[in-house]
Formats: structure tokens, C-alpha cells, sequence
């Protein structure tokens, strides 16, 4: 009997979407990579111990609205419009954009949490790519020019390792609901296949939300739910808390 095993070398895999760009966004989006996003729940863990998140349709809600009232107008508008400045190579753009976000960041957890994310992202990403841009940004956040938020530092990266700019908005607004997802999963508690109902209920709504951060408006910047602030600063307070924000 025939052997009909046939052995390829790494160059002759067959790679989807672009080869290197899917490895490089896999590995951007990966929700196990180390920079601590784990220990942060944008203040779900206040709605849940409030009783307002508890059970899969609340958790889902909860999902849907961070990422289509909050995330759209903020952080993915961010990661959309660094993309395009580093596209330019325009620094000072940059730099306005990491000082609007700290505006934006009403609550201090959310303030510390993106730049403690964007610190990590960044001493994990800068070391394998060589870009003057990035090593400029890097300068300026030494230098105390800007905080170093991880929407930017994800959109700047995005850029670098070549990363098409919708890829890019799919890769963070997955990951983002991964972790709102795997959070409310610990705290409600949910069954883990509740939380992959979740997940895949909202594909379209990713689409669609991607499609809408292409070109985002920056006039709109800032505009969210007030009572996402209020439940993060509330969080501050709690008598316990699991996690950092």
C-alpha cells in the first residue's frame, strides 16, 4: 500500500487574507496576549453587582451597546483615525489624537486602564517593528508629549505590520466584545455556550459597525452613553471588585 502523505514546506502553505497580514492580525487581536486586558471590565462588573446585567439577554445588551454607543465614538473612531495619520506618517495628528482620547476618558479607571494597555501593547510590538513613526510616538510618550493610549497604539500597529484598515476595525471590535463577553461570562455567571450565542448573534453588528468606522466623523467623537462613565466611576467605589476598571 501506497504512502500518499505529502509533506509541505512552510513556504508553500496556502496563507488566507493576505499571508503575513492574517498571522499579523491574529496576533494583534489574540485576547491572550499579555498586556493585562484581562484584569479590566469597563465597568460591567458595577451593572452586574447593580443587578442590571444578569442573565444572557442583559449580557448581550450590554455587548451590543458598548460597542455601537460607546466603542463606535470613541475608541474605534481613535484606532480608525490613527491608522489613517500613520497612512501619512503625520505625528502631530497622532499626538492631537492620544490628547482627545485623555479628554474623552471621563472616568480615571478608563484613563489608566487604556494607557497601562497601550504601555504593554507597545513594549510587546516596538522592539520587532521598525518604524520611525512608532519610534517618534514612542519618544513623545517618554518625553511626556502623550499618554499612550491602546486604541491609538492599536490602529498605529494596524498600519505597520500591514494590516488593511477594515481587518484592522474587525480585529478590534471582535476583540473588544470578546473580552465583554468572557467577563460577563465570570461575573452574571453565564454558561460558557451562552456567551458564544452572544458572539455569534452579533457578526452583523460588527459589519455594520465596521463599515461605519472607515471614516468616522470626528465631530461625533466623544458622543456616548453618559450612564457607561457614571457605572465606570461607580466602580471606583464598590465594596469589592475582581477587576481594575
Amino acid at each position: 500500500m501506497s504512502n500518499n502523505k505529502v509533506t509541505l514546506n512552510a513556504e508553500q502553505i496556502p496563507l488566507l487574507g493576505g499571508g503575513g497580514a492574517l498571522l499579523s492580525l491574529l496576533h494583534l487581536t489574540d485576547p491572550t496576549l499579555p498586556i493585562g486586558g484581562f484584569s479590566h471590565s469597563a465597568g460591567l462588573e458595577t451593572y452586574v453587582q447593580q443587578g442590571l446585567v444578569k442573565d444572557t439577554a442583559s449580557a448581550k445588551e450590554f455587548v451590543v451597546q458598548m460597542l455601537s454607543q460607546n466603542l463606535r465614538f470613541t475608541d474605534a473612531a481613535f484606532v480608525s483615525l490613527a491608522y489613517e495619520a500613520a497612512s501619512t506618517n503625520d505625528l502631530q495628528k497622532i499626538l492631537l489624537l492620544d490628547d482627545e482620547c485623555t479628554a474623552v476618558k471621563l472616568p480615571k479607571e478608563m484613563r489608566v486602564a487604556s494607557n497601562k494597555l497601550g504601555l504593554r501593547l507597545m513594549k510587546i510590538f516596538q522592539p520587532m517593528t521598525d518604524n520611525q513613526l512608532l519610534n517618534n510616538y514612542a519618544l513623545a510618550i517618554k518625553n511626556q508629549d502623550a499618554l499612550g493610549h491602546y486604541c491609538i497604539a492599536f490602529g498605529l500597529y494596524g498600519y505597520a505590520v500591514s494590516i488593511s484598515k477594515a481587518d484592522a476595525l474587525y480585529g478590534f471590535y471582535y476583540n473588544a466584545a470578546v473580552g465583554f463577553v468572557t467577563n460577563a461570562v465570570k461575573l452574571v455567571p453565564l454558561s460558557q455556550q451562552s456567551g458564544q450565542q452572544i458572539l455569534f448573534s452579533i457578526h452583523g453588528l460588527i459589519s455594520e459597525l465596521v463599515a461605519q468606522t472607515l471614516e468616522p466623523d470626528e465631530d461625533l467623537i466623544g458622543l456616548c452613553c453618559s450612564g457607561f462613565d457614571i457605572k465606570s466611576m461607580q466602580h471606583e467605589r464598590l465594596y469589592s471588585r475582581l477587576y481594575m476598571s
